[in-house]
């Protein structure tokens, strides 16, 4: 049982992947003394003003919950300050946060980043940690300053990435995994064990934000490579290719070694268990597809909606 007294915390954080600190800091002995989350946003179709998930379990708990439209005003300022907080957690919020902010408690500002830095800094690093066909990755505990991620590296954790990880059920790991070593970090922190140690400028690589024209597959690449685009861009924004001039959406992909020469992109096999590919090395077999148009299925529903020959070429 720690005799520390517990630490006051305001927490910031937006979507998903957040909602597991912000759990473990409730289950803590700390105390969260406000949530700070972005404003409710139009979502949908209806685009109809839908709130931040991380606001949704902040007032689940009874939270205060600041949603600023700016972060740079005194204003906000000095309403973070009246919380009295010993240390800001920021957990996927969102935006760049400011020196006199990021410096207002004592015990500073950190951050559960989603790479293992000084690979991967940016926006994106569940993503490109699979796009980039990584073995593992894992979650850094750092200090946060004014720079994109390039603060002191705290607490770092590893896991590794299994071969059908997609960008969703890696992040779900990955937040849970910042869950626990947040608080870890924060009990060793006050104990005065942490150790800021900076990070290795020789070793640092980016994770940009992706866009739609990422997910376009050329077949001519090795059915690995193929498969690390389409499972690293699962959800969003999705890897596709062509079927008569219409963009399909492919998902679910194994590696299946093909002693096949033919044209890569030429459907060798089309029937339930999934579409088998050729590609430049070896063939992809494809699980779960979506037309455009139409909603993501398996491939033996698709099937009986079109008939699909061997020797189709797709893109």
């Amino acid at each position: 049982m720690s005799t520390l007294k517990p630490l006051r915390v305001v927490f910031m954080g937006t979507p998903e992947f957040a909602i597991p600190s912000l759990q473990a800091l409730l289950d803590s002995r700390h105390h969260v003394a406000a949530v700070v989350t972005q404003p409710d946003r139009p979502k949908g179709r209806g685009r109809k003003l839908t709130a931040p998930p991380v606001k949704e379990l902040a007032l689940q708990a009874g939270l205060p919950v600041l949603q600023p439209a700016a972060i740079r005003t005194a204003e906000f300022l000095e309403e973070l300050r009246s919380y009295r907080a010993d240390l800001f957690a920021v957990t996927a919020y969102g935006r760049i946060l400011p020196g006199p902010l990021l410096n207002l408690p004592p015990f500073g500002t950190i951050n559960v980043h989603g790479s293992l830095l000084p690979r991967y800094r940016g926006a994106a690093p569940v993503q490109w940690a699979i796009l980039n066909g990584d073995a593992e990755t894992g979650i850094t505990i750092m200090r946060m300053d004014e720079g994109l991620d390039t603060g002191d590296i705290l607490l770092p954790g590893v896991i590794p990435i299994a071969a059908d990880d997609t960008a969703a059920t890696l992040a779900v790991k990955l937040a849970g995994l910042g869950g626990r070593l947040l608080i870890e970090a924060l009990d060793q922190l006050q104990r005065g064990e942490l150790i800021p140690r900076p990070q290795d400028e020789r070793a640092v690589s980016l994770a940009p934000p992706l866009s739609k024209e990422q997910g376009r597959i050329d077949w001519s690449a090795p059915a690995g490579s193929i498969s690390c685009r389409i499972r690293g861009l699962d959800p969003w924004p999705t890897a596709y290719t062509f079927l008569d001039n219409k963009r399909l959406r492919l998902f679910g992909p194994k590696i299946v070694g093909s002693p096949e020469t033919v044209e890569p992109g030429t459907v060798l096999r089309a029937d339930r268990e999934g579409l088998l590919i050729a590609t430049g090395r070896d063939a992809l077999l494809i699980k779960e597809v979506q037309l455009e148009g139409a909603r993501r299925m398996e491939v033996e529903p698709f099937l009986q909606g079109r008939r699909l020959e061997p020797g189709t070429r797709l893109g």
